[in-house]
């Protein structure tokens, strides 16, 4: 009994490895950036939703490796919520079956195995496929928090299409095994690993295999409806959530990522959306 009561006192006053402590200053800042995007967002005609920790379908959004999984009271495997996405669509579409409030943002945290807590601001715009509505709504945010990240944009459909093309798993882009693509050795597919801005496109299209023209021109249309200074295109980077299937962007400042979304489909609802890391901007932000 004592060596139990001294192993526990170790570990009274310890964080688990992982998880969040905001006190004083971050707390301030985090108070802050999440009422600045609940005004953003409800001026924007967003309804605001909680979903809960528990959930039965997170296999969907996040390798099942990731989730913090038990058993329900009748021994139905569920797990902690991993990601928000497609709990917010189902219960949207399922549960209030209102035409109405198709825009739905929440502010809350996912978890993680083994013990990490990630605090998210995110946004699902179900039924409307136009991502640039969610990237200007996400770089407003940021502007208004002083930060000018780089943009990343990029379209999921074209590692897919190259795979298909060339027979390749798509586990080579999920890992981001750039030395194993490039040893291909196909002169538009080097290409399109360098090509950085929209204005590239036009001559790359002309020389990659059709299939990848019109993914190419929808990136290029995205970056162009972006309005966004700090810009580069990345046709080659591939999202490890599940759910995303065409247009896809991030921002990142300082090797972090401060925000991320893209298009998805989930039960038949062509949508787009966003979350944006709100541990990664309180770091951004104290510093």
């Amino acid at each position: 009994m004592r060596e139990n009561t001294q192993n526990l006192n170790v570990y009274e006053h310890e964080i688990p490895v992982g998880s969040r402590l905001y006190f004083g200053k971050s707390a301030k800042v985090k108070r802050e950036i999440e009422q600045k995007a609940s005004e953003i967002l409800t001026d924007e005609g967003f309804s605001e939703m909680v979903t809960p920790f528990f959930s039965y379908h997170q296999h969907l959004s996040v390798n099942a490796t990731q989730l913090l999984r038990f058993s329900d009271h009748a021994n139905h495997q569920i797990s902690l919520r991993a990601d928000s996405t497609v709990d917010v669509v189902r219960i949207a579409l399922r549960r209030l079956k209102s035409d109405k409030g198709k825009k739905w943002f929440y502010i809350q945290p996912v978890f993680r195995y083994p013990s990490s807590e990630i605090y998210q601001i995110g946004a699902e715009l179900i039924g409307e496929s136009d991502l640039s509505i969610s990237l200007k709504i996400v770089a407003k945010l940021l502007g208004e928090l002083g930060l000018k990240p780089v943009l990343q944009v990029s379209n999921i459909e074209i590692p897919h299409t190259i795979c298909e093309i060339l027979n390749l798993s798509i586990d080579v882009f999920e890992r981001g095994q750039i030395e194993q693509i490039l040893a291909q050795d196909v002169d538009w597919l080097n290409r399109l690993a360098l090509l950085k801005s929209p204005e590239e496109i036009d001559e790359v299209s002309k020389i990659v295999p059709k299939e990848l023209v019109k993914p190419l021109t929808n990136l290029k249309e995205l970056a162009k409806a972006s309005e966004y200074e700090n810009l580069r295109i990345v046709p080659l980077y591939y999202s490890k959530m599940r759910y995303y299937d065409k247009l896809f962007f991030r921002f990142l400042s300082q090797n972090s990522i401060l925000a991320g979304g893209g298009n998805y489909e989930i039960d038949g609802a062509q949508s787009s959306g966003f979350a944006v890391y709100t541990d990664a901007l309180i770091e951004q932000l104290i510093d």
